[in-house]
């Protein structure tokens, strides 16, 4: 087992990178003063890994309940909240008890919202059974539920106690769900390490097929990056920003589409094709670097071109109802060269241009 931290004073915590981790162990010292904790699934992942997740737990002296949520990105609501809220409250719940997030982005984000707001903040913990979980949502302490105009424009900055990357999860993980985590793996290597997306490129046509020791790399050398990042600018006053590459076209994508019929990781694939494009018609990336972008995302068996019939508009009308938008105008992710990006705020009438000249197809 390999360990992180994230350095935020007060708040920082713990990655445990691994397999057949004990999780008991950890969590206890991340939390020895709890000894009810509820762990948060949904409906595909706790019949799987509840019960021995629940056996380990209680070896440790923990009393253990379960909460599980309908699957998927259109569950990530109001209702999945309270279902939440209402469950803490049926098992009364005090401060001293914390939450458990068994599963993946969605859970994690619904787990650390209702943590962050029950009874005005319990702890949580974090165990992402998915990659994309692991390498990006499950660090960073960003929690949210999705509104019909906007995804996760309902929301806290809320930092769990510790989490737990146990990579035994990845390999009942469907291949589409591991396709989806690769776009947030191979964004960490276009905005901040370009050496890393070498690396990647380099075994592009097995990365689908990943060993548990190119995993624990990838898995490993993603969350340090957010790490460093995180420790630089928690609630996203600057440097942070970097990590929405692709983020804002993804959200429109999948606002656009209706959330769930793309996943998460996919809408973000299209978005940094859109970003790296833009990238592109400026001078910033060369021809052979966007090639190299896009054939290590379509190796990834990722969608690169606007869904058909989505129009310019249809982008900028979405993308207003954005947390990334400043003093009235869009704030776009463009990398500068391979390894490197910067945020830019861009005018509806260029974006327009660009979308409708560049992108979207009838």
């Amino acid at each position: 087992m390999q360990t992180l931290h994230v350095d935020l004073k007060e708040r920082s915590y713990p990655i445990a990178i691994g397999s057949k981790i004990d999780c008991a162990t950890l969590i206890k010292q991340s939390l020895p003063k709890v000894h009810e904790l509820m762990v948060v699934s949904n409906e595909t992942i706790a019949p799987l890994y509840f019960e021995a997740l629940k056996e380990n737990l209680e070896s440790a002296g923990f009393k253990v309940s379960l909460c599980a949520l309908k699957d998927g990105e259109q569950y990530k609501t109001v209702e999945s909240y309270m279902q939440v809220m209402t469950s803490l409250l049926e098992h009364g719940f005090s401060r001293d008890g914390a939450l458990i997030a068994l599963g993946g982005g969605v859970v994690g984000d619904i787990t650390g919202f209702a943590a962050s707001t029950y009874q005005r903040g319990i702890s949580f913990v974090q165990i992402p059974t998915t990659l994309l979980a692991m390498v990006d949502s499950s660090v960073g302490g960003k929690t949210a539920i999705n509104h019909a105009l906007g995804k996760n424009m309902i929301g806290t900055f809320y930092q769990p106690k510790c989490v737990i990357a146990d990579l035994e999860s990845l390999k009942t993980l469907p291949t589409r769900e591991v396709s989806a985590g690769l776009a947030e793996v191979i964004k960490y290597g276009i905005i901040y390490d370009h050496e890393f997306f070498n690396y990647l490129y380099e075994r592009k046509e097995s990365l689908l097929n990943a060993d548990v020791e190119t995993l624990s790399y990838i898995v490993k050398r993603c969350c340090e990056i957010k790490a460093e990042v995180v420790a630089q600018d928690e609630k996203e006053h600057g440097l942070r920003a970097i990590l929405n590459l692709g983020h804002t076209f993804g959200h429109a994508i999948e606002a656009y589409l209706g959330f769930g019929t793309y996943l998460h990781g996919e809408a973000v694939a299209v978005g940094m094709n859109i970003a790296c494009i833009y990238a592109h018609a400026q001078g910033k990336l060369t021809d052979l670097q966007l090639v190299c972008i896009q054939e290590l995302l379509k190796a990834c068996n990722l969608p690169i071109d606007s869904p058909k019939g989505m129009s310019a508009q249809d982008y900028l009308s979405r993308m207003h109802h954005d947390k990334k938008v400043r003093e009235g105008k869009i704030v776009y992710v463009i990398p500068t060269k391979l390894g490197r990006c910067e945020t830019l705020k861009l005018s509806d009438e260029e974006m327009s241009l660009f979308l409708s000249s560049k992108i979207c197809k009838s």
